[in-house]
């Protein structure tokens, strides 16, 4: 039991907790609270202008929605001329019925309101727990209201049969408030009288007493239950039990009928209440059936534990010896409970009695009257209701079972009467008077035979009915399951997965609850898919609550073993209902669960639902964003034992960053066009950048700081990226690479300010800004060379001059954008105004490791095998000669793809020596490293097949230690490389584009100056040319001085 105090009075005292439409009594006793308003986290401006363009676009489609469409949900179903357009009728059928069993999916955002109310504080775990059965008896009746004649049968029974479930759920909270969210009460000193009474005593035995407690905690349950169902059907029905005229209960048919004179053996000839019973005879039928009505009418209200309205009913109806016989000692509360001795007041009328008679004397002479009633009652089968009535007062359970015909009333029955024995024993002296020399307890006779001579009388009671209850919970639990003695429906009842969960939290087995609860919803045998949910939605959502309810219940509380389970299995259902909310796109609500689970396991699910959302629409990305950066914290938190205690959005987004960049298993085929192919994959990997560029909400901490530090981390991602993309782009065709240019229009918002997003102080931070602004001005000349390519390839034929001048204009555009690159003094292009130095400590090492396709002349992907892979490894060691090998102690491995077979890992390792790897790189070539990669992607590598590229996927380049441990980034080995591929690249194209223009007539002015570039030795650009290069250099040069020199002689002619 939990020790959790709670302020009953005032919470039943406050305005907000009570419903303004239930104008009830018993309203004011209920702990029913104030439904809160969804979270102000979903409420987010959208800064960004990707997804306000999105954004709109939505609030479009959802207003063209609204017109065909009648359905007032949140998310509607396509409309109906729709529908027949694109689907068959039994679709349509099918989507529609869907819609209807949906009705419930109003629970999964309030739950998660709520809970998430509960973490910020705004309300303590056991009000969470009430709140919750009120949401799903909120959400079980709003359902129940929408079922009408306009739904099909089906449809109709599966609303109702949702509603049925949410009610067995409502129950299940309610039991897990009474067990453990419901405070211990200690009975006031005030209402202490000496000298003590039976009632007095009872109650703090009860108090006191565990299994006393335990029994009547889940008795206040279940009348609980029945009395809200009753309160229900009165809302629903307009009609109330109880609704009968005045003396309804006299026996007005058998009044006249003996004022008539009428004589009949087997009618009643007195009216008094024993006649039955002393004349052996009965009342009219339609007396006993008016009668047998009053009856039902007041077990329902005592199986409600209404005993006050249920004494009220038989006075109205003229039985107020019935009503004196349920409540005797003056009307008294007698039930042990502190309430009822707070509400008894200062009223001396039992303990007088008590004085006179003897404590519990009144109370045992009560019950056995009560007993001996029910006995000959059921002897002479005049009323099941009657005897149930009496036999509940004294806990003869035999005849009160067999009008219990579902799994809670029967359930009542049993711990009612065990919990009034347990009390009867107690007041009578202790349970060891009642063991005989075996230790057994006596017990009664089979057959309670009033003229048996060893029938036993009031002073030996509970002794008669003691045989009849269970030894422990278990052994009653074990009854309801036994159709010898319950109804079939109440063991059937105990099959019922509620009823499951119920039993085990009656018997505290929270291990056991968690194994069924995961039993119904865990993936079959042969689906071991974890991310994809199973069985009942709204179990998988009561399971995932119900684990985090009990994690902040009892923690501290729980032991080492029932910890772990608690935590591991707890996480497997959490991760299951995170995965379920995120399937039917609630992806804002997943955050609050995820932030719950254990690190690894939130990291794994974001990023799971990161990659199978990156090409969705911007709102949908955006609100895992949300649901991320609001509910997490953004950098690693350290726990009391040093390690990470919680998943970060750093880690979840660096995850996110690096999985993107390898190699997808099955992307690529030998019959496919390799460059096509890496242009697709760039345009996935670019689409990651845009998860650091979302602006993270104003509620969060320091929400200007996380914004900065995203941006530069997306900053420094995409130079990642542009080098990796440029390499890949080396191809002279019109398409454009589609990553890099992605990149830029997720960047360009961002970055219109820089020195207020970013601030350009921190070295590191203007280093990265300035190479980003290098990339964006070196794929800027790129685009415009694609460009001029493409008006080449559409003016193949005879075309306009319109169309010659637009290429002209487009070529010496080219030409001008380009040689701004290569011309610029004082900050040559990738070049940084400060390396960042490194110390000099020997041993260290330079590696770099890269992903690559080999691909052929033609396009085509060349699939790798291990003599390729050997042929490879020979030829990159003979791109640098034997005595740099020998000298920087040059190692090259070169394996096929564990990831990707038609792709190779090249790992390259060497000693940095200065200028190549400490100190400043000079030449800004990025060294031996960069020299071997950048032989095998322009294709000229020695002993190699001719022609053969190697199409980089992916390049790293690190300092290491001599243990192979990985240091920090050699960033200026892999800006060599893009120096070494990309500037010769560049000229080239300058120079086809300038002999184009030399072809036409339109000589620029600054083809000369571009020769001088290249042959210049303060530049150092001739030696970042391969020999292929040169060559290809020297070709175009000679076929612009031919064409000048046709262009002079047709001049001089």
């Amino acid at each position: 039991m939990s020790s959790m105090n709670i302020d009953m009075d005032e919470d039943y005292a406050s305005p907000s907790s009570l419903d303004p439409q239930n104008l009830t009594l018993r309203e004011r006793y209920r702990r029913y609270g104030k439904r809160l308003s969804p979270s102000p986290h979903n409420e987010t401006k959208f800064s960004n202008a990707a997804l306000y363009l999105d954004n709109i676009k939505k609030e479009v489609d959802h207003r063209y929605d609204e017109d065909g469409d009648r359905s007032s949900s949140k998310r509607r179903s396509p409309s109906p001329e729709m529908s027949v357009v694109s689907h068959s009728l039994k679709v349509c059928k099918v989507e529609e019925l869907e819609g209807v069993v949906d009705g419930g999916d109003a629970t999964f955002s309030l739950f998660a309101s709520l809970f998430d109310s509960a973490l910020q504080g705004l309300m303590s775990i056991p009000d969470l727990i009430l709140r919750l059965e009120a949401a799903c008896r909120n959400v079980s009746e709003s359902i129940n209201n929408s079922c009408s004649e306009r739904h099909r049968i089906v449809e109709d029974r599966l609303m109702r049969q949702k509603a049925r479930l949410l009610l067995d759920e409502a129950a299940s909270w309610s039991l897990l408030w009474y067990l453990y969210g419901k405070g211990n009460e200690e009975i006031p000193e005030d209402s202490i009288v000496l000298p003590t009474t039976s009632h007095l005593d009872a109650c703090q035995f009860v108090a006191d007493d565990h299994n006393a407690q335990l029994c009547f905690r889940l008795v206040q349950w279940l009348e609980g239950l029945a009395s809200k169902a009753l309160d229900l059907e009165n809302k629903v029905r307009g009609s109330h039990v109880g609704t009968h005229l005045p003396t309804s209960g006299v026996w007005n048919h058998t009044q006249r009928f003996l004022k008539k004179g009428s004589m009949n053996e087997k009618i009643v000839q007195h009216l008094d209440f024993d006649a039955s019973t002393r004349e052996h005879a009965q009342p009219l039928p339609d007396d006993k059936r008016q009668d047998e009505s009053l009856l039902e009418d007041v077990w329902i209200l005592l199986r409600a534990g209404r005993l006050e309205e249920a004494c009220n009913l038989c006075r109205a109806a003229g039985q107020s010896w019935r009503a004196a016989t349920l409540r005797p000692f003056g009307g008294m509360d007698h039930t042990p409970s502190v309430e009822a001795l707070i509400r008894n007041g200062k009223d001396r009328s039992l303990q007088a009695m008590e004085l006179e008679s003897g404590i519990n004397h009144q109370r045992r002479l009560w019950k056995w009257a009560s007993f001996c009633a029910s006995e000959k009652i059921a002897e002479q089968e005049s009323g099941k209701y009657e005897t149930a009535i009496y036999a509940a007062n004294c806990s003869n359970v035999k005849r009160i079972l067999p009008i219990c015909t579902d799994w809670e009333t029967a359930c009542w029955a049993l711990t009612k009467s065990w919990l009034d024995v347990q009390v009867d024993m107690e007041l009578s002296g202790g349970m060891d008077q009642y063991r005989n020399s075996d230790g057994a307890i006596e017990g009664s006779p089979g057959q309670g035979d009033l003229n048996s001579q060893s029938y036993l009388g009031p002073e030996s009671w509970p002794l008669q009915v003691i045989k009849q209850q269970p030894r422990d919970l278990s052994a009653l639990l074990q009854k309801l399951h036994s159709s010898e003695s319950v109804h079939e429906a109440v063991s059937r009842g105990c099959k019922e997965q509620h009823r499951q969960i119920e039993m085990s939290l009656m018997m505290v087995d929270i291990p056991r609850l968690l194994d069924l609860i995961w039993s119904w919803i865990s993936p079959s045998g042969n689906d071991e898919d974890i991310f994809r949910p199973h069985g009942d939605p709204q179990m998988i959502r009561f399971g995932a609550h119900l684990v985090l309810v009990l994690r902040h219940l009892l923690a501290d509380d729980m032991k080492d073993s029932f910890r772990e389970k608690l935590m591991t299995l707890g996480d497997l259902i959490l991760h299951m209902y995170a995965m379920f909310l995120f399937s039917k796109q609630h992806e804002e609500l997943v955050g609050i669960y995820a932030s719950q689970l254990a690190r690894h396991r939130c990291i794994d699910l974001f990023v799971h639902m990161m990659e199978l959302r990156l090409n969705g629409s911007v709102h949908v990305r955006f609100k895992i964003f949300l649901s991320a950066i609001e509910y997490l914290p953004f950098s690693p938190d350290f726990d009391s034992n040093g390690s990470f205690e919680k998943g970060s959005f750093e880690e979840i987004i660096e995850r996110v960053l690096s999985r993107s960049r390898e190699v997808k298993v099955g992307k690529f085929d030998g019959s496919s066009d390799v460059t096509e192919q890496c242009r697709l994959q760039s345009l996935q990997k670019a689409m990651v950048v845009q998860w650091l560029c979302f602006t993270p909400p104003s509620t969060i901490t320091d929400a200007i700081r996380v914004g900065t530090k995203l941006l530069l981390r997306a900053l420094m991602h995409s130079n990642v990226l542009f080098r990796e993309f440029a390499l890949i782009s080396m191809w002279r065709i019109p398409a454009l690479p589609s990553g890099a240019h992605t990149l830029l229009s997720l960047l360009a918002e961002p970055l219109k300010h820089p020195s207020e997003t970013l601030g350009t102080e921190d070295p590191d931070t203007s280093d990265s800004l300035r190479e980003f602004w290098d990339w964006n001005e070196y794929y800027s000349c790129d685009a415009t060379y694609r460009s001029w390519l493409q008006i080449e390839l559409d003016n193949a034929e005879d075309v306009s001059n319109e169309e010659k001048q637009r290429a002209t204009a487009v070529a010496m555009e080219t030409l001008s954008s380009s040689m701004g690159l290569l011309l610029r003094e004082g900050n040559p292009w990738l070049v940084p105004t400060e390396d960042q130095i490194y110390d000099f400590v020997e041993p260290t090492n330079l590696e770099l490791h890269a992903t690559a396709m080999l691909c052929l002349p033609s396009g085509e992907c060349m699939f790798p095998d291990a003599t390729l892979c050997t042929s490879l490894t020979s030829a990159l060691y003979s791109s640098v000669s034997d005595e740099v090998v020998s000298s920087r102690q040059l190692q090259v491995n070169v394996s096929i793809s564990g990831k990707d077979s038609s792709s190779v890992e090249v790992a390259l390792r060497c000693l940095a020596t200065e200028n190549d790897g400490f100190g400043p790189n000079k030449l800004a070539d990025g060294g031996i490293l960069a020299a071997v990669i950048a032989a095998g992607v322009k294709g000229e590598l020695a002993r190699f097949q001719t022609g053969v590229t190697m199409e980089i996927m992916r390049v790293d380049a690190w300092y290491s230690g001599s243990d192979g441990s990985l240091g920090n980034p050699a960033t200026y080995i892999l800006r060599g490389l893009s120096r070494r591929c990309c500037i010769p690249e560049l000229i080239l194209r300058c120079m086809q584009v300038s002999v184009s223009l030399m072809e036409t007539g339109n000589a620029h002015e600054s083809h000369d100056e571009l020769i001088e570039l290249v042959a210049s030795s303060e530049t150092g650009i001739l030696h970042l040319f391969s020999q292929n290069q040169l060559q290809e250099f020297l070709m175009f040069e000679r076929e612009y001085c031919i064409w000048k020199m046709e262009l002079l002689g047709e001049s001089a002619v």
